[in-house]
């Protein structure tokens, strides 16, 4: 689970090597040195916990609120916006040209193993990925590809929704066209696939298409990959503090069904309201219907606080459907019939 703080008490050699070499390398870029926006309030039930980012080595420091972590505790202090509203000028600029055209991968029904009875060497994870059981899903299609900025600039267009905040002059960052939508919370993600004729994958309906049916831990097989995946300890081996990339940069990586980008560049939403698996009496305040489950890792998540990998197909992240974040894409699906 992303974004959260490590179970008590758990250790592990990957905390251990990773923590420091991200310090030593500056990542994550800049993590102190934007000040708390005022357009945020704490929860009151959070506070005993502030200590954990807002001091260290005994002295109180500031993080950016765009640091996914933020979000458990700090919640925007205004109302989501509209579903539809206009965008208030034309683009000025030619956005770049589009090279990927999505298409849809049709996933087998039938049983898989879903969730795992405990990690080992990829960090401590989290209760909430317990245990390991047999899910059994009816046969569906699935986009290959996350949704690229041109395929949402084409929905912005066709139906006037807010374009994410960090667009320039209407459109996407020039050379981005192939990257993945990102600041798009859960409602912004339902409402393209809606548009488009599809819908969200579920939870399971996800975790199927990443993992195929061998139990496997990741897209590509049991053993992790700085090269398969943009993840975070991608970018740590190349000394740059990362992004998002074009959809599909990592053929090598693929799920067994050919699909792109199942762990990392960015985390997906997916429909289902987060919730323990069958078998799982762990208490945990996040479940319930309130927050939305979000899948695969991305580019950027909790390396710096030690826990764990977020790219096995099994990770759990979990937020409130109107976050959105640099590291925040989706999919979608779409029924057999």
């Amino acid at each position: 689970m992303p974004y959260r703080r490590s179970p008590a008490g758990k250790i592990t050699l990957f905390s251990i090597v990773a923590f420091p070499i991200a310090l030593q390398l500056g990542w994550p870029p800049a993590v102190f040195a934007e000040p708390l926006q005022s357009t945020f309030q704490v929860r009151s039930t959070a506070q005993a916990d502030c200590l954990r980012c807002h001091v260290d080595g005994g002295t109180p420091v500031k993080r950016p609120l765009s640091d996914p972590a933020c979000a458990e505790c700090h919640l925007p202090d205004v109302a989501p916006a509209p579903a539809l509203t206009r965008v208030s000028s034309p683009p000025s600029r030619r956005p770049s040209a589009p090279h990927v055209r999505q298409d849809m991968v049709v996933i087998p029904g039938g049983e898989f193993i879903m969730g795992n009875d405990g990690r080992g060497d990829d960090g401590p994870g989290d209760e909430d990925e317990r245990p390991a059981h047999r899910v059994r899903v009816a046969s569906f299609r699935i986009d290959r590809y996350e949704t690229t900025n041109a395929m949402y600039a084409a929905f912005v267009k066709a139906t006037g929704r807010t374009i994410p905040h960090h667009w320039v002059s209407g459109t996407y960052p020039d050379g981005k066209a192939d990257h993945p939508v990102v600041y798009v919370d859960w409602h912004d993600a339902d409402a393209f696939c809606r548009w488009a004729g599809k819908r969200l994958p579920t939870e399971a309906e996800w975790e199927r298409a990443a993992r195929g049916t061998d139990g496997r831990r990741f897209p590509w097989g049991n053993e992790f990959s700085t090269t398969k995946a943009n993840t975070p300890q991608y970018w740590l081996t190349k000394h740059e503090p990362g992004d998002t990339m074009p959809v599909g940069s990592f053929p090598q990586g693929r799920s067994p069904e050919g699909l792109e980008d199942m762990a990392g560049n960015v985390y997906e939403w997916v429909s289902d309201w987060y919730q323990p698996y069958p078998g799982n009496a762990v208490p945990n305040v996040h479940y319930g219907v309130k927050n939305k489950v979000l899948r695969g890792g991305s580019w950027y998540d909790c390396l710096s606080y030690g826990c764990g990998l977020s790219s096995p197909v099994y990770n759990r992240s979990r937020f409130a459907p109107a976050i959105k974040n640099k590291g925040f894409g989706f999919r979608c699906a779409l029924d057999v019939k």
